[in-house]
């Protein structure tokens, strides 16, 4: 059974938080005044009328207005936990040796070029962490062919004083390296 609306009838919208009385009526179409004054106009399968009652028969569905309007105001949870870190952590540096994030335009440097250019950009940051004593540094490399990742992994064994592994999966997936610098006594 389809409720029939009348001119005057006063209904609410199902997805949205909006009341008001049915001014126009065609075909499959109802243009409602809202309560603020604003005309707005609505399938009839997107209204439910408001009889004094507060639940409501619409296509033969039994629907509870005080629950629906409950829904649409409580906050939803979020569903995951928030780590909490201390003001004084400081993050890990992370470098991207992508070749885009090197240069504004790779146009016409060849693969050697380019293999060059990140593998002395990722050399001069691993220099700099072990002078400043920074204890872990992440390389992003992405996945691609693994060449990259395979100059990184020669390059990083070539230093006595680093540990490196695949970084934080769940956060760089399988396209970064971690290096760990152990530091040495002064």
């Amino acid at each position: 059974m389809i409720k029939q609306f009348e001119i005057g009838a006063k209904v609410a919208v199902l997805d949205e938080a909006f009341e008001g009385v049915v001014t126009k009526i065609s075909k499959n179409e109802i243009t409602i005044e809202t309560t603020d004054g604003f005309l707005m106009t609505y399938q009839t399968h997107e209204l439910i009328t408001l009889n004094g009652s507060k639940s409501v028969n619409h296509f033969d569905v039994k629907f509870n207005l005080d629950q629906i309007i409950k829904e649409k105001s409580d906050p939803k949870l979020r569903s995951f936990v928030k780590e909490k870190k201390s003001k004084y952590e400081i993050g890990v540096p992370e470098f991207d040796l992508h070749i885009e994030k090197l240069v504004p335009n790779k146009r016409g440097m060849s693969n050697y070029d380019i293999l060059t250019l990140q593998t002395e950009t990722a050399k001069r940051h691993i220099e700099f962490a072990i002078r400043n004593r920074i204890p872990k540094i992440v390389f992003i490399h992405g996945v691609g062919e693994g060449v990259l990742k395979a100059e990184l992994d020669f390059l990083l064994g070539r230093y006595e004083q680093l540990l490196f592994q695949d970084a934080n999966y769940q956060r760089y997936g399988l396209g970064a390296t971690e290096v760990l610098i152990r530091q040495s006594k002064m």
